[in-house]
């Protein structure tokens, strides 16, 4: 993607079911777990990397010793940030105390970070503070182990203010105002109401304090605090959760916004944001990962139990299709066909955009996202020639000419790897006065193989946010090539409206899509129908959510996509560059053809599944007409 999106968190959770003895005899080691757990959050790094964090369990630690321990890193490269220091605690024993270290018995009951549960996460800040105090994993701690909490994340939550306002009435003190603390407090005020409600049945018993500790342990109920907790969460969730005694969990959202999937067998438990992580991690087939069901959680006991229970009721499936164009590992099978569908879909369009004529025409991709659907789209392309030789072979005569026939015969695409990116000017990029000619050198190209002011230069990038690289970067350097002509193919639709679940897509400003309109608006006197939708905007500002209607839809209702494509074409043209410049995008409806089990497509539509979505995009609009930079949401 040439914009450059920060999007939805990975997590990782781990629960090893023999104890420790049983991997240091098996795999030569008691740090299976922790190593495991290294190479799932390496495997996912692509998923953040503002910040990283590891909390670490030990099941049945005595009294006295330490159970629970964290670390987190904020740094630019956290996830070996993290785990340097994680290992940092073996390094003296291993060198001075190697049989004792050996031991897994002693190392659990002296080393930290070594234990039964694992529970890692890497972050991206869509918006908010980078401070650690950001990173999850969050901690509620307390003297009862079974109070104890700790919470993990990929989400984002559209009504914060509500939650909030609902932990003051309980006469809570929240200590912050974001969704990380308002769903940790929310659920640690059921965890609590859970315990409580136990103490007071055991208590009535006859039981001990000591004997009742034990016995909530046993006995408390994740399902019914998960489904009590989430009743009044509207976004996109996965999140991930340990509980001090030593039960855990991961809960995913009702509509499957967020993704999880997870293995397990008599050895080990694992839940992780993309499946083929851990296919890689655990060599198995994608046949053993089960994906996690929207509105369902995983519970894993403190005896090892598992099981996937419903703890809210399923809504229509509406997961996140930017996971299948961009977000998640293509490694996976079904996302690597997906992304070659969408670049095949294109083809027919892009035939008639060059009028079928292949011989002026170089293919190529911006990297390095990009590929798959470029793979795709030159099948496209190639099925395409291949149905105009044989219309071309049947037109000759029953003895034809041979050169004709070699001259029909040998036409094939023109395949280029025209665009590079330089990685490391990529990260030298500053947020500084100079960002702009940074920015102008991120990609670089190969010389001399466009033919000047001859060839038409079609290349696909799988989505078009912003167009600031496209327009500073990307559109100048081709035109050193000296095309005829730049054709830009997006193999995802126009990005029309916020993201409110996870995606760094909350301002209306930012989307050269919203500003194509605003613009065609203007151009074509009916500037009136932004001041109604302003109004219609403000006037239901104070309405609950639930009653909120998506008026911005309004803004693109009397323009076609390719009206809009245009004037984005016009829009995003650097002034002095010689070459004309078209941008097609993918529709609607093919993406849901490529991609027929993951249709959320919000950020395309303005159809949020959730009454929070709507809420986000009235705001957002409001801020824009206002000119307020602010969080939608």
């Amino acid at each position: 993607m040439s914009d450059q999106l920060k999007h939805e968190c990975g997590i990782v959770l781990i629960r090893l079911r023999k104890p420790l003895e049983y991997y240091q005899e098996k795999y030569g080691t008691w740090r299976y777990g922790l190593n495991k757990l290294y190479l799932l959050m390496e495997k996912q790094h692509n998923r953040g990397q503002d910040g990283a964090g590891v909390v670490s369990l030990k099941i049945d630690q005595p009294s006295g010793k330490k159970y629970l321990s964290r670390e987190r890193s904020n740094k630019s490269n956290p996830i070996q940030d993290v785990f340097q220091h994680i290992y940092s605690h073996f390094e003296y024993d291993d060198d001075h105390h190697p049989d004792l270290f050996s031991n897994p018995a002693w190392a659990k009951e002296n080393l930290p970070f070594v234990g039964e549960l694992y529970l890692g996460h890497l972050r991206y800040g869509t918006f908010g503070n980078s401070s650690i105090d950001y990173v999850h994993p969050v901690m509620r701690e307390n003297n009862w182990r079974s109070r104890n909490l700790v919470l993990a994340g990929n989400f984002n939550l559209t009504n914060v203010d509500e939650i909030f306002n609902a932990l003051i009435e309980l006469g809570q003190h929240p200590k912050d105002y974001t969704d990380t603390v308002s769903m940790l407090e929310n659920m640690g005020h059921f965890l609590d109401e859970e315990n409580q409600m136990l103490f007071r049945q055991f208590k009535n018993e006859k039981y001990s304090n000591r004997e009742i500790s034990s016995l909530i342990e046993q006995n408390l109920d994740v399902r019914k605090i998960l489904e009590r907790s989430s009743k009044r969460w509207d976004g996109g969730y996965v999140i991930g959760g340990l509980i001090g005694h030593g039960d855990a969990f991961v809960a995913r959202d009702p509509w499957g916004i967020r993704p999880a999937s997870y293995y397990y067998d008599d050895e080990i438990v694992v839940v992780a944001s993309e499946r083929p992580v851990i296919q890689t991690a655990l060599n198995v087939r994608a046949v053993e990962v089960k994906e996690l069901k929207p509105g369902h959680a995983l519970i894993i006991k403190k005896n090892g139990e598992v099981s996937e229970q419903m703890v809210s009721v399923p809504q229509t499936r509406k997961s996140c299709s930017f996971e299948r164009i961009y977000f998640s590992r293509g490694s996976d099978k079904t996302i690597y066909c997906e992304r070659k569908e969408l670049g095949r879909l294109l083809a027919p369009k892009i035939m008639e955009l060059i009028d079928g004529n292949l011989k002026d025409t170089v293919f190529s991709y911006i990297p390095n996202t990009a590929e798959t659907a470029f793979y795709g789209m030159m099948e496209g392309i190639r099925s395409a020639l291949t149905n105009w030789k044989i219309e071309q072979v049947k037109a000759l005569c029953p003895n034809p000419d041979p050169k004709k026939l070699d001259e029909i015969l040998s036409l094939e695409p023109r395949v280029e790897k025209i665009a590079i990116k330089d990685v490391k000017m990529r990260t030298f990029i500053t947020a500084d006065s100079s960002r702009d000619d940074l920015v102008a050198h991120v990609y670089d190209v190969t010389y001399g193989i466009v033919r000047n002011n001859v060839d038409t230069l079609v290349i696909i990038d799988d989505s078009i946010v912003r167009g600031t690289t496209l327009k500073k970067s990307i559109l100048r350097i081709l035109d050193r090539l000296h095309p005829k002509r730049i054709i830009v193919i997006s193999s995802a639709p126009q990005i029309r409206y916020p993201d409110c679940y996870g995606i760094d897509m909350a301002r209306m400003g930012d989307f050269c899509a919203f500003l194509a309109a605003i613009e065609l608006l203007k151009d074509t006197g009916r500037e009136d129908i932004i001041d109604s939708v302003y109004e219609q905007c403000l006037a239901q500002r104070n309405l609950p959510k639930e009653e909120i209607v998506n008026y911005v839809k309004e803004i693109y209702r009397p323009f076609t996509d390719e009206q809009i494509s245009a004037k984005i074409a016009e829009m995003l043209k650097p002034e002095g560059i010689h070459a004309e410049v078209d941008i097609l995008y993918q529709s609607v409806e093919n993406l849901h053809k490529a991609c027929p089990n993951d249709l959320g497509d919000w950020y395309f539509t303005g159809d949020y599944p959730t009454p929070g979505g709507n809420k986000v995009v009235n705001t957002a609009f409001i801020n824009f007409v206002e000119g307020k930079k602010g969080r939608a949401y």
